[in-house]
């Protein structure tokens, strides 16, 4: 992402973990760990969604980290359906973040596993926020987020998605009483409106303290 960027590898189940870490200046307030697309899909930590997500947290003051998942660049191991994956995910934040402050983000696949480490991690960890994009919800069966924290989630979608339809996150979230925030016009990949999502993902960060 800049020159600063950090390469790591890091110990996986699967065997080794690629991943990249981007601070901001001063202190972090914490850590965010961010999820790629599906990775039979050509997803990656270099995917734009993911990047842009990794530059607004780094601007509002968190350590941003993003990883390869299994199989996956320079990653070890073979796509396992989002089993694997989920334990990498749980792995990474270990490894990176095995205290403190915790953000979890994913895009498309990524949400996807990032939802099921919010389930994994929120009674034990300081999960200060979630950000999901183009949540997989008509791929997989995403799991819930915890009720008593819709505040720090922020469910981002494309009007015009047709990898991942509005109303299938819509009927995932209808019996949370879960917010998505709709951007109309917009397609899976955010496509000339990395801006945008930028900004809502900035605004967001901010509204947490």
């Amino acid at each position: 992402m800049n020159a600063q960027t950090e390469r790591l590898e890091l110990a996986g189940a699967a065997g080794r973990i690629q991943a990249l870490r981007d601070r901001p200046d001063g202190v972090p307030r914490g850590v965010a760990v961010i999820a790629h697309p599906h990775p039979l899909f050509g997803g990656t930590m270099d995917n734009k969604v993911v990047q842009t997500l990794a530059r607004a947290f780094v601007q509002c003051g968190w350590t941003a980290v993003r990883f390869n998942f299994r199989g996956v660049g320079a990653s070890e191991g073979s796509f396992d359906e989002g089993r694997g994956e989920a334990a990498d995910f749980q792995q990474v934040v270990q490894a990176v973040a095995p205290e403190g402050a915790l953000a979890l983000a994913g895009f498309s696949f990524g949400a996807f596993v990032a939802a099921q480490a919010v389930e994994a991690l929120w009674n034990a960890r300081d999960v200060q926020s979630i950000v999901l994009v183009g949540t997989a919800a008509s791929r997989f069966g995403v799991p819930p987020l915890p009720p008593d924290r819709h505040d720090r989630a922020l469910v981002i979608h494309g009007e015009q998605d047709d990898t991942v339809l509005l109303s299938a996150v819509l009927d995932w979230a209808r019996p949370q009483s879960l917010p998505v925030t709709v951007v109309p016009g917009v397609e899976h990949f955010f496509h000339g409106q990395l801006p945008l999502l930028k900004g809502l993902v900035v605004r967001h960060l901010r509204t947490q303290g």
